[in-house]
């Protein structure tokens, strides 16, 4: 073996452990919170963490059903207003506007990821949450306020890899279909959206994860009453705020009760980016093919 040989051998090396660090950290943070979390849950029954409607810490009550929901609502409210709005942006960026506009826009666009998450909340405490006590009624801090800074926080995601996979979808759909005299519009809805639907089900999916996952903004917006909300109105906690509002205090079984709620949440976002992943991997597969 040359020098040069070896010298290609210790960088293929050096790169193998790069790329097994990310695994190794992924790995250590699992087996972390899975230590720490899952022997309260045990302990308590899995079924009152998860069912269980009182949060009492201090009096060994650690019901998750209220912040499990919260969650679910605010992301849901997210979704109903980032995806059509992140479509419909998708739609025209790749069909109705030049290839010159596009370049200039999608970067401009993608750059709402980089703003600090801070920032959006503060935005919604000074803007959002006094127009919605104004206008709806209610202390404004709510399932609705979160649910509009999310449905922002979450268009870049949608947008960038939406565009990818309706860019993705061969020339010959688009000329194919207008050759048969179907309208630009009939074209996108009745060919484009559905060549190209497992990438936006994957934005989709990845901005749920985002969304779920968010923690500052909400935090900011969603009031973090401990219930069920039974209204748009209403203020609400998610895991991410429990999490966050609690930790810098919480001790022994409290503690570990946090952790447990990170548990939770870990395995619902890897179900989320797995899904996300499959849908994505099965583009890939039909492209090709």
């Amino acid at each position: 073996m040359n020098r040069l040989e070896k010298k290609d051998r210790l960088i293929r090396l050096a790169l193998l452990m790069v790329a097994f660090s990310a695994v190794s950290i992924l790995a250590v943070i699992t087996v972390f919170m899975f230590e720490q979390g899952t022997p309260i849950m045990f302990k308590y029954g899995i079924k009152s963490f998860l069912a269980g409607s009182d949060w009492y810490p201090s009096e060994k009550s650690f019901g998750l059903w209220p912040m499990i929901v919260g969650s679910f609502y605010v992301t849901l409210g997210a979704l109903a207003i980032g995806v059509p709005f992140g479509l419909a942006c998708s739609v025209v960026l790749t069909e109705f506007s030049s290839a010159r506009l596009r370049r200039i826009i999608k970067p401009v666009i993608e750059l709402l990821a980089g703003i600090p998450s801070v920032v959006y909340g503060f935005m919604g405490m000074v803007i959002l949450v006094p127009f919605i006590r104004k206008t709806f009624g209610g202390p404004g801090l709510s399932v609705l306020a979160a649910a509009v800074i999310l449905g922002i926080m979450i268009l870049p995601t949608i947008i960038s890899i939406s565009v990818d996979a309706i860019l993705a979808v061969p020339p010959a759909y688009r000329e194919g279909s207008i050759a048969l005299g179907a309208t630009p519009w009939q074209t996108v809805r009745m060919v484009i959206m559905p060549a190209a639907r497992s990438g936006i089900i994957a934005s989709i999916i990845l901005g749920m994860g985002r969304a779920i996952g968010e923690t500052m903004a909400v935090i900011m917006v969603a009031g973090n009453a401990v219930g069920v909300p039974g209204s748009l109105l209403a203020p609400v906690r998610t895991l991410t705020s429990n999490i966050a509002l609690e930790m810098g205090y919480a001790a022994g079984e409290h503690r570990q009760a946090l952790f447990a709620t990170g548990v939770i949440l870990f395995i619902i976002i890897m179900i989320l980016n797995t899904i996300a992943n499959v849908t994505s991997s099965g583009r890939k597969r039909k492209t090709k093919a």
